[in-house]
C-alpha cells in the first residue's frame, strides 16, 4: 500500500503524523507527507487510521 497527501489539501492539523509517525512527517513547507514509499505491513492498521483521521480527506491511496 502507498499513501500520498495531496498539499493542496492538507492544512497541517497533524492527526497523521500523531497517529502513524512511521508513514508521515512534516516537509519542509510544514505540511505532513508520506515518509515511505511503501507502507510496513507492521502499520497498515495505523495507516489507515490516519487516512480515515483527516479532517480534509488530502491522503489517499496511490
Amino acid at each position: 500500500m502507498r499513501l500520498i497527501v495531496d498539499q493542496e489539501l492538507c492544512i497541517s492539523c497533524g492527526a497523521c503524523i500523531d497517529v502513524c509517525p512511521e508513514v508521515f512527517d512534516w516537509n519542509e513547507d510544514d505540511k505532513a507527507h508520506s515518509i515511505v514509499d511503501e507502507v510496513p505491513v507492521a502499520v497498515e492498521d495505523q495507516a489507515n487510521e490516519a487516512l480515515e483521521s483527516c479532517p480534509t480527506d488530502a491522503i489517499s491511496e496511490d
